[in-house]
Parts: C-alpha cells; structure tokens; sequence
C-alpha cells in the first residue's frame, strides 16, 4: 500500500499554506515525500481561481479591509470561493501517477470521500452534473479546485462545518447566480468538532485511495522538508 502521509497545520493565513503547499509539491515531484494530505482552518480569505471573474467578488476595498478578509489569485481550477474559520480545508498533494491518469476521475473521488463523510451524520449530499462540488439539496456545502502538474496535485477542497456563510454573501460563490451554500453546522443545528469531521475524511479517502495513513505533525512536516532541501544541496 502505498502511504499518505496526514498534517493538521491547524489556523493559517492562505499564503503561508499556499507556499508550504508549492514545497510538498516540489518533494514530491522528486519523489522525496510520500502523498500528503494537508488539512488547514485558513483566517478569512477569498480566492480566484485561474477561470475567475473579477465581478464574481462583490465587496470593496474598504469593506474587505475592515473585515480582515484577504484576496489572492491562485493557480487553481474554478472562480472565487471563500475560506475561513470553522471550515475545513484539506490540500491532497498525491502523485496520480501512483493511482490514476485521469483528472475528472479524481475530482470525482475528491466528491465521493466528502459524500461519505456526510453520511456518518446522516446528511444525504449528491452531486451537481453541471458543477464540481458537493451538495445537500440545492445548496453547496463543500467546493474543490485543483491543479494538476505532470499528475501531480496542489490545492483541494473547502468543507464547511461550523463557518459562518453570511462571508458567502459577498462573493457569487464559484459563479454559481441560482444556488446557495450550508454547513453541517446550518444543517444538524450544532457545532461539530472540525478534527472530528477530518477524522471521517481521513477515513474516506483511505478507502478510496488504498492508502497507509501517516499522521505527523507539522513541525514534522517542516523538517523532513528541510532535511530533503538539505539533501538537495549536498549532492549538489
């Protein structure tokens, strides 16, 4: 079985988990670290994907900078979504030349874990056939964008839990005009533990995948990182 291994970074701001993301993947691409699932709680931000519509954002300057909200344009598939507290974020950085050769396949079993997970809270989430994402009736709960180099992945997928949705307010969430958001907090009518909830992705996408799971923690993370960086430069 080939191994993932599993890193809660816990709170970040979306840049440093962005460049902590471009590192895992150069290890990777040199196939000096196994897959990585990176899972993040980000300070409030919204992000543009590569297919963006600068219009899609409706807030201004003023209001984003009162409200702390920061604004990046990224390498990623997709237009704008909102991250922030309360909500999951998980980054698989995975080589698909250890699995599959097929991008929609794997959105679709980005989609499946997630869908999985939902039910161990009885919640009944589909897809949309026009639309990648998870849904719960007519209403999103969980958005992907990703981007994949020599099949090799970077960013990932938003689940919201306990996140407060009036952020969504002032985006049109992934261009989408005619269909709302929820959370498993809007849905159940209580807060649930995120590391809980990753638990159960954990778990899914286990399954999918045929993994052996590796939980390390992030400074961990940072020095296997180095130590390869060190490598690197020996052989130099």
């Amino acid at each position: 079985m080939k191994e993932l291994i599993v890193v809660n970074i816990g709170r970040t701001k979306y840049a440093d988990a962005w460049e902590l993301q471009k590192q895992i993947f150069s290890a990777r691409l040199k196939q000096r670290i196994s897959d990585v699932l990176l899972f993040t709680e980000h300070d409030h931000v919204y992000t543009l994907g590569k297919a963006a519509d600068n219009n899609h954002l409706l807030a201004k300057d003023e209001e984003l900078l009162n409200k702390g909200v920061d604004v990046f344009w990224i390498d990623r598939g997709g237009d704008i979504t909102y991250h922030g507290p309360g909500q999951i974020v998980g980054y698989p950085i995975i080589d698909l030349n250890d699995h599959y050769h097929d991008i929609h396949r794997y959105l679709r079993d980005i989609e499946e874990a997630i869908i999985r997970a939902l039910q161990e809270y009885n919640i009944t989430a589909g897809r949309e056939p026009e639309y990648t994402g998870v849904w719960v009736k007519n209403e999103k709960i969980a958005a992907i964008g990703v981007k994949v180099s020599k099949w090799i992945t970077m960013h990932g997928f938003a689940l919201n839990v306990n996140t407060d949705l009036s952020f969504f307010d002032r985006i049109i969430p992934c261009g989408i005009f005619h269909k709302g958001v929820t959370s498993l907090q809007q849905i159940l009518g209580r807060e649930i533990a995120l590391e809980e909830v990753q638990q159960h992705l954990i778990y899914h996408f286990q399954q999918l995948f045929q993994w052996e799971i590796k939980h390390i923690s992030p400074e961990e993370l940072i020095t296997m990182l180095r130590h390869n960086e060190a490598e690197i430069e020996e052989t130099q």
